[in-house]
């Protein structure tokens, strides 16, 4: 199906020099001069090479259509993720590179939506939002105003983020899967 680029969003499938791509990030940028144009990260599916590509924003470009199917996260194994079919419990092996940076919130038993071409896996979804421990943050500088420091932390899963001075280590707290960043003081 085509599309304009500039309909590209992060998380679709398209066919480009006759390979498959996953969108990983779009930007839309409006130089001083000339028109805007549309700069896209994207993975090669087959490969996993990442490449940036530009387009003018009235081009088309090849969409995939995709399935959407939700899978359990069971366990990883060396290089792959094992996942289970929720309504026949058969499993399934991913590379664990499709994740990118999203790998390190993996959870037990999380729910994961896993987009098909073709039945082939080419993109895979966590939960907007997971809960981690806080295992290390800084302590508070004096004269810092709570509304516009953050402190820098360290999750259980090993990601550094930024708190709000208030939070210590040994707290829950909640952050988005996609950029680390802090959400709220996770609830008892």
């Amino acid at each position: 199906m085509k599309q304009q680029a500039n309909l590209i969003r992060a998380g679709q499938v398209i066919e480009h020099d006759g390979r498959r791509w996953t969108v990983l990030k779009q930007q839309i940028i409006t130089p001083g001069k000339g028109g805007a144009f549309i700069q896209v990260e994207m993975r090669d599916l087959k490969t996993g090479n990442k490449t940036n590509e530009r387009w003018r924003t009235a081009d088309t470009v090849e969409r995939l259509m995709t399935e959407d199917k939700e899978y359990t996260y069971s366990y990883t194994d060396g290089d792959n993720l094992v996942l289970m079919d929720p309504e026949t419990f058969e499993q399934t092996m991913l590379a664990v590179e499709i994740l990118g940076d999203q790998a390190p919130f993996l959870q037990d038993n999380m729910t994961l939506n896993v987009k098909l071409v073709e039945n082939d896996p080419v993109a895979v979804t966590l939960p907007p939002h997971v809960t981690l421990e806080i295992v290390e943050a800084d302590p508070v500088v004096k004269g810092q105003t709570a509304s516009s420091s953050y402190k820098p932390a360290i999750l259980s899963n090993g990601v550094k983020t930024m708190v709000p001075p208030f939070i210590e280590a040994g707290e829950s707290v909640v952050v988005r899967t996609d950029d680390a960043s802090y959400v709220e003081r996770a609830k008892n």
